[in-house]
């Protein structure tokens, strides 16, 4: 069974360009909204993600909804515990495939670190 995990040099999460997320507005209250919205860079990066290091500088002081944890996937997406595994796992696939792609070396790591095994066609 795959386990989701956070991968290091990946950030493909602290891609925040809202165009990407359309539906920001049904899954945070407006005053996070205004939070999330506010840590958007010109680029659509994060503003607290370091691109050198390829990794967050405010980690251990980031806001709740960048929190992969039951309570934060509860609140945005009535995730129940038993869940949030598979749930965090696609929700990862999905935004590494759209930040760095299907087959990059990101996808492969992650991949790899949480056990997901693709089948062949």
């Amino acid at each position: 069974m795959a386990t989701w995990q956070c991968v290091q040099n990946c950030g493909a999460c602290c891609h925040l360009d809202p165009s990407d997320r359309p539906d920001l507005d049904t899954y945070l209250p407006p005053e996070d909204l205004a939070h999330y919205l506010s840590l958007v860079g010109l680029d659509g990066w994060c503003i607290n993600y370091d691109r050198v290091e390829r990794r967050c500088k405010i980690y251990d002081d980031r806001p709740w909804f960048c929190r992969v944890q039951l309570s934060t996937f509860q609140a945005m997406f009535d995730i129940e515990a038993e869940e949030l595994n598979d749930f965090a796992i696609d929700c990862c696939r999905d935004q590494i495939a759209g930040v760095h792609g299907p087959r990059s070396a990101e996808m492969q790591q992650f991949d790899r670190a949480v056990g997901y095994l693709i089948l062949p066609d």
